[in-house]
């Protein structure tokens, strides 16, 4: 029943926004790689928890392709890392008063922001040619959640954000 409910959250938070932008060395051979480690000291800017969270993630989105495997000796070196600011949300009640008379009209609104602070978050995923060390494929993510947001919504949240970035993996074009 939790899965069904990570699964049904994370299908919701990926109508909502985090944006994706990727890049790509276009003389690498994407279709000769066929392993992946994560990169053995990641300083990721987050917590250890966020770190796994990430880490998992990847994983479990990577396990869905064929022919593509965590290794102990791998082709690709996975590196990432976040940056995160603090901004009120963007949900707010409006308030007006106005008045007027004859053809003269006066009025004042404002809002009151409601739902707390949000933590805006830039996830930069690098994957690293082992023998080369040459970035060849990199996804920026841009998205939100809840300052106060939960163990399982950080889960949701980050599976759902690294499922759209790796949507994209391996390039179409090459």
């Amino acid at each position: 029943m939790r899965n069904l409910f990570l699964c049904f959250f994370a299908l919701l938070l990926m109508s909502c926004g985090a944006a994706v932008a990727i890049d790509y060395d276009k003389k690498a051979d994407f279709s000769s790689y066929k392993t992946y480690a994560f990169y053995p000291t990641i300083d990721s800017g987050l917590n250890d928890l966020d770190d796994n969270r990430i880490m998992k993630a990847v994983d479990s989105v990577l396990a869905q392709r064929p022919n593509f495997k965590k290794t102990e000796d791998p082709q690709l070196l996975i590196n990432f890392f976040a940056k995160e600011y603090l901004s009120n949300s963007r949900n707010t009640i409006g308030i007006g008063v106005g008045g007027g008379g004859g053809n003269v009209g006066v009025g004042v609104s404002g809002g009151i922001p409601i739902g707390g602070k949000e933590v805006n978050q830039t996830l930069t995923i690098d994957f690293i040619d082992a023998q080369t060390d040459q970035l060849v494929w990199q996804a920026v993510v841009d998205g939100s959640f809840k300052e106060r947001a939960t163990p399982a919504q950080k889960e949701s949240y980050y599976y759902t954000v690294i499922s759209k970035a790796l949507k994209k993996f391996p390039p179409k074009e090459n």
